[in-house]
């Protein structure tokens, strides 16, 4: 293993190191902030209201036959 860190320096070996795994841990947790579900600093999103409701469809009047 020590002949590894003579093909290597070892400080820009770790600088390179802790530098990508920053990199890659913001990377990680943005992601997660654009979820719905994983977002810890707004909490999830409303659905968006009905635009319209529906309206039921009206019963036939009493004593008329329905339409066949």
């Amino acid at each position: 293993m020590w002949r590894i860190w003579l093909l290597f320096d070892p400080r820009r070996a770790l600088v390179a190191l802790a530098t990508f795994l920053l990199t890659l841990a913001l990377l990680i947790h943005f992601i997660l902030l654009s979820t719905d579900r994983f977002n810890w600093l707004e909490g999830p999103r409303r659905a968006a209201a009905p635009i319209g409701q529906m309206s039921p469809i009206p019963a036939p009047a009493p004593g008329v036959a329905p339409a066949r």
